[in-house]
């Protein structure tokens, strides 16, 4: 049990993205700690951050984590596997405040589910090519077997709307099939949009293959750090802030697919880097 002495810090969440995909981080966050208050940057303007080159994304999540601090945050998640893979737990960069990745989190439970010792993940061209998940998984579990497969069509789909329809399905047949015959029993959802494609995920492959989401790992993480760094928030009415560094009302309507009526074009304001 959490005393009501640990709630002690009122300073609110930082998250970031390249986009709207790590908005299944702040949600999962806003389920688990309702008395946390978010500021959530999507880097619009730039993003998305997987086909950049790795030193590009390291600068930007610099500058993101930079003005995430100058906002006054306590902690900031990089919702984003690719900044994560290029600037978080591989060669990590000195910030100025505390930084969680989306990778180790996912990793560890993953590991931990596996049966057979027979691990997927999926996710961007990006962070599939940085090998950070293969790194991470031989650091955490050297007998566990990882097959990683890249899914370059899927962000547009979900930011499109299409997370169930034929295109959706045949898409995903094809990036599973190696998975599939390689006898996964575990799969990361190594991509903060998957969790809007477990559905189409779970019908391909079955109820023997359990699916972990990098999103719920991650917010159970950023929980288990306020708890013990004595860092959660006093309970009280929560505001949260998001901000685009792109068209605010783009911003908005895609993210209405991940937070639904939490959030409408005024709750959303426009950020220079």
């Amino acid at each position: 049990m959490v005393s009501s002495s640990a709630a002690a810090d009122p300073r609110p969440i930082g998250v970031f993205d390249s986009g709207v995909g790590g908005l299944t981080v702040a949600r999962a966050l806003m389920d688990l700690l309702p008395d946390e208050r978010i500021v959530y940057f999507g880097d619009t303007a730039r993003g998305p951050y997987g086909p950049r080159d790795p030193e590009e994304v390291r600068a930007f999540t610099a500058e993101v984590v930079g003005w995430l601090a100058a906002a006054g945050v306590k902690l900031a998640v990089a919702a984003c596997n690719t900044a994560t893979a290029a600037a978080i737990e591989t060669r990590p960069l000195r910030f100025p405040v505390p930084v969680l990745g989306v990778i180790a989190p996912a990793v560890a439970a993953a590991v931990r589910a596996t049966r057979n010792g027979r691990v997927g993940v999926i996710g961007t061209d990006g962070t599939i090519a940085s090998g950070a998940y293969d790194r991470a998984v031989a650091e955490a579990a050297p007998e566990v077997k990882l097959l990683s497969q890249a899914c370059p069509q899927f962000v547009a789909l979900v930011e499109a709307g299409r997370t169930t329809d034929r295109a959706v399905l045949d898409a995903a047949a094809g990036y599973l099939a190696p998975l599939v015959a390689g006898d996964i029993d575990t799969l990361i959802l190594g991509c903060t949009h998957y969790p809007l494609l477990t559905g189409v995920l779970s019908h391909l492959l079955g109820p023997q293959v359990v699916l972990v989401s990098s999103a719920e790992e991650t917010a159970r993480r950023v929980f288990g750090d306020l708890v013990t760094g004595g860092l959660l928030a006093p309970p009280g009415p929560t505001g949260h802030r998001f901000v685009a560094s792109g068209d605010r009302e783009e911003f908005a309507r895609l993210a209405g697919r991940f937070l639904g009526p939490r959030i409408t074009v005024a709750d959303v304001t426009h950020g220079s880097l």
